[in-house]
């Protein structure tokens, strides 16, 4: 009974097992509407529930041992059909009967050793076959006979020795024929018997062991176009013999690369005299040694490519007979192991040469006379040679080009003379980039540089700008100064304010940390400023000297601005006032914690905004929700954000609800405080029970307004009861009727008495008295005008009452005399508060400080009004000044307001 129980079940699980494998496999394909991925699966069959309506379908990198048609059947619309990198070596010969439509067969890295010779009967309408990497040794009858739609036929990567697909004419349409990596020794002219039509156009050989050209073995490839014969052993002797067969070909590429040409005589490419080639490439042959009148026979040739190789000699006629040659590439082209020669006049033959590359040779002179004769000359680039200094007859020879771009970078240059590039009348970019430049700029280095655009300084070593740095090129639009180690020598004024069309600046890693608020001035086009890594936070603390510095100011039409990593701590509201159109700011890893409310007021068109990595614990919709209604990408990850109702509670709401694109929403954003919500993610934050504290806004709101009042009221007594107990006196006196003294019809007999020290008695007599000149004023001085016999005290009351002003001459000699400060003083100050006479007026000789006045006479300058308080200046010329002060003071009524 247990066995009769068991084994059905057995059955049963082995069955499910086998129904259900294929189709957990299947169900990992990616599919899309024309597209189904089915690769890296390790799937042993083909998939059979996939939709219908695909064209494409990728099993490559899997198990597959055979490719049943009949399988395939239900996916009758394919037009790809990928199965490489399996272990197929049986094809279906009725796969394309029932693939009807299928123009690409992909076979590659299979174990197809023989080509059946009907395995393609039925693929009439394919235009592209990869057979690579297979272990084919050569091709037995015509498999390819029916394959007369075929474009593209890949048999590259196998072990064939020969060319030969067949030995009959096939394949009419052939352009494209891959060879390469085959163990094919001799090209004989049999083997390309089977191109019907002559339609190849490129064909590829490279890495075979080709030894033997035979006569005339291209001759059945009338349209070859490209020929690719790399990384072979061909050397001077075969390369002139292939040469010599390809005569009757519509060669136009022939690409040498790596092919042992170690030297080109001048007969090495005699063979292409009777060609159109327009494209050849020697590279990456050592080659140590070029003959004159090597290239007399291209004179069509317009792209030469001559990179790394080991020429030290390159003598005036190597390349006549070039004169439509475009392009010219000559990196690496000089020997890197002793000095290398270029003769004078060696380009002469190149009249038409656009583009020529001489990166990265650096054993190599340049004469003043090395680039002659290239007058259509556009771009130039020499990084990575050697020159150190720019002199003004470096380019010389380039005066009459139509040289755009000219590459300088990696040159190990130091110092650029005078004029250095006066001749490059047409320049646009000029890259002077990853050098030792420590160098004075004064402008003179630029000079005739009319159409330059582009101006790339950055990664040298120490830069001095002035204004005059770049006043010879108002023309450029872009200007890179980064990690120049840049020093400023006129930091009152802005140093690019000849730069009317610049557009773009980058400033960054050059540890700035002081500049003035017109250091832009002038700059009204520029889009983008790039600021990142200086150490611009002193700039904008309110405690900065003269408060902070608003160095944006006038950019309204900057788009990009980049302050990255400058230590700020404190951004001023006013910092990015009028910049409205401003897309993308970066303010990522500083120091910020708190945000103005209205410092992004101005930017409604903010797309990008970023504030990573700053000390952000808060934020507020009043700051924030003008400026995040517009945002495409928002980063202000990996902040301290403090996750209460007052801090967090409207940001981690919008986090949730918002299209905006925030990179790290679901990781970066983690709150640290409090306790009960450390390390929980924002969007994650409770924010039902802040709504409870609604009802208790107003109250806090009252209670708080309440308390400060009172502190306030509390903190003005305590600092300002001696000002509102003067103006309550004031006032009392006249309410009570105590106001001055008619003083409209009063004739006083002095215009002031002078209170004054002893030791300031020479002053008095030198600055003061002399005003008197002329009988405009008349002063009461002791010294002078007291008779003797009478009471000084009584000379000293009466004196200050017929005197329609009081000048007291304050000095440190001033405040420590006892006689002025119990008694004149008090005298005067009596006229002042009983009186209610406004007739005191101060004069300060030295600085002193309003707590020492209160101390030793109880006076403040608070008291007084401010045209009556007067400064001695320390300038001569500001003296005639201080005396028109005087006369004004003196003239002033006397009544108190």
């Amino acid at each position: 009974m247990k066995s009769t129980f068991i084994f059905p079940v057995y059955v049963l699980c082995t069955a499910y097992v086998i129904i259900m494998v294929p189709i957990i496999a299947e169900n990992h394909c990616k599919v899309t509407t024309e597209k189904a991925d089915c690769s890296h699966l390790e799937l042993y069959t083909i998939p059979s529930d996939l939709p219908t309506t695909i064209k494409i379908l990728d099993l490559s990198h899997n198990r597959l041992k055979t490719l049943p048609a009949a399988n395939l059947s239900r996916y009758d619309k394919l037009h790809h059909l990928d199965v490489g990198y399996n272990t197929l070596h049986i094809l279906d010969t009725a796969l394309c009967q029932k693939l009807p439509l299928l123009k690409i067969l992909n076979l590659q890295h299979n174990e197809f050793s023989k080509i059946p010779e009907k395995g393609f009967l039925y693929c009439t309408d394919l235009a592209e076959l990869r057979l690579n990497s297979n272990g084919i040794k050569g091709i037995t009858g015509n498999p390819f006979e029916s394959l007369q739609n075929l474009n593209i036929l890949d048999v590259s990567h196998n072990k064939m020795t020969t060319t030969a697909l067949g030995d009959k004419e096939q394949l009419p349409n052939l352009s494209e024929l891959l060879y390469s990596h085959n163990m094919i020794g001799e090209l004989r002219k049999e083997d390309f018997m089977f191109p019907f039509n002559n339609s190849v156009q490129k064909l590829d050989l490279s890495s075979n062991p080709v030894k033997e050209f035979q006569e005339g073995c291209f001759q059945k490839l009338p349209n070859l176009r490209t020929l690719i014969m790399a990384n072979m052993t061909l050397g001077p002797k075969l390369t002139e013999k292939l040469c010599s067969q390809l005569p009757g070909t519509q060669i136009t590429v022939l690409i040498l690369l790596n092919s042992q040409l170690t030297k080109i005589y001048n007969t090495t490419l005699k063979g292409l005299e009777s060609t159109n080639v327009l494209s050849l490439d020697i590279s990456k042959n050592f080659m140590s040694q070029i003959d004159n009148n090597s290239f007399i026979y291209l004179p069509n040739l317009r792209i030469l490519n001559l990179e790394e190789n080991q020429v030290s000699h390159l003598t005036s006629k190597a390349f006549k007979g070039l004169s439509n040659l475009r392009y010219l590439n000559l990196k690496k082209f000089f020997s890197s192991s002793k000095d290398s020669k270029i003769d004078d006049l060696s380009f002469q033959w190149l009249q038409n040469l656009q583009y020529l590359n001489m990166e990265q040779n650096k054993k190599i002179y340049f004469s003043e006379f090395t680039f002659s004769g290239l007058t259509n000359l556009t771009n130039l680039d020499l990084g990575g040679c050697s020159f150190q200094t720019i002199r003004n007859e470096t380019f010389s020879s380039l005066s009459n080009s139509s040289l755009i771009s000219l590459n300088l970078s990696k040159i190990d240059l130091t110092k650029i003379e005078s004029r250095a590039f006066y001749g490059l009348k047409h320049l646009e970019v000029l890259d002077l980039g990853i050098n030792q430049i420590d160098q004075y700029l004064t402008g003179q280095e630029f000079e005739g540089l009319h159409k330059i655009k582009q101006i790339y300084l950055s990664y040298n070593k120490h830069l001095s700008l002035t204004r005059s740095s770049f006043c010879s090129i108002p023309s450029l639009e872009k200007l890179n100064l980064r990690k120049t180690a840049i020093t400023f020598k006129s930091p009152s004024n802005s140093l690019f304010q000849c730069l009317h069309n610049l557009t773009h600046l980058d400033l960054g890693n050059n540890n700035i940390a002081n500049i003035d608020e017109d250091i832009f001035s002038g700059l009204h086009n520029l889009r983008i400023l790039s600021l990142q890594h200086n150490n611009l936070a002193r700039l904008w603390k309110k405690a900065n000297p003269g408060g902070p510095v608003l160095f944006l100011k006038g950019l309204q039409n900057l788009e990009i601005l980049d302050l990255l990593s400058n230590g700020l701590d404190e951004i001023p509201a006013e910092a990015f006032r009028g910049l409205s159109d401003l897309k993308i700011l970066n303010l990522g890893e500083n120091n910020i914690y708190v945000f103005p409310q209205s410092l992004f007021a101005d930017q409604e068109s903010l797309l990008d905004l970023d504030l990573h990595k700053n000390l952000i614990t808060s934020v507020e919709e009043n700051t924030f929700k003008n400026v995040l209604g517009s945002l495409r990408n928002l980063s202000m990850g990996n902040n301290p954000f403090d996750c209460t109702c007052e801090s967090i509670a409207w940001f981690a709401d919008w986090l949730n609800k918002t299209n905006t694109s925030v990179p790290g929403r679901d990781s970066q954003y983690i709150c640290n405080t409090p306790s009960n919500y450390h390390g929980v993610l924002v969007k994650n934050f409770d924010n039902s029970p802040c709504k409870d504290h609604a009802p208790f806004m107003a109250l806090f709101i009252f209670s708080f307004t309440v308390t400060s009042s009172l502190v306030v009221f509390v903190l003005l007594l305590n600092f300002q009861g001696w000002r509102i107990k003067f103006h309550w006196t004031v006032l009392e006196n006249k309410i009570l009727g105590l106001t001055e003294i008619d003083l409209g019809d009063r004739n006083f007999e002095y215009d002031a008495y002078i209170i004054h020290a002893k030791k300031d008695e020479s002053w008095v007599y030198r600055y003061l008295l002399p005003l008197e000149n002329g009988r405009q004023y008349k002063f009461c001085f002791e010294e002078r005008d007291f008779e003797a016999g009478e009471s000084n005290l009584q000379l000293i009351v009466n004196s200050i009452r017929n005197s329609r002003k009081v000048i007291f001459v304050i000095t440190r000699y001033f405040l420590n005399d006892q006689w002025c400060r119990r008694f004149k003083v008090q005298q005067a100050f009596q006229q002042f508060i009983v009186d209610s006479r406004d007739s005191i007026i101060l004069l300060f000789l030295e600085d002193i400080p309003d707590y020492k006045l209160n101390y030793s006479i109880k006076m403040r300058r608070g008291m007084f009004k401010s045209r009556c308080i007067l400064e001695w200046p320390l300038q001569n010329e500001r003296i005639g000044a201080f005396q028109q002060k005087l006369k004004i003071a003196l003239g002033s009524p006397n009544v108190v307001n």
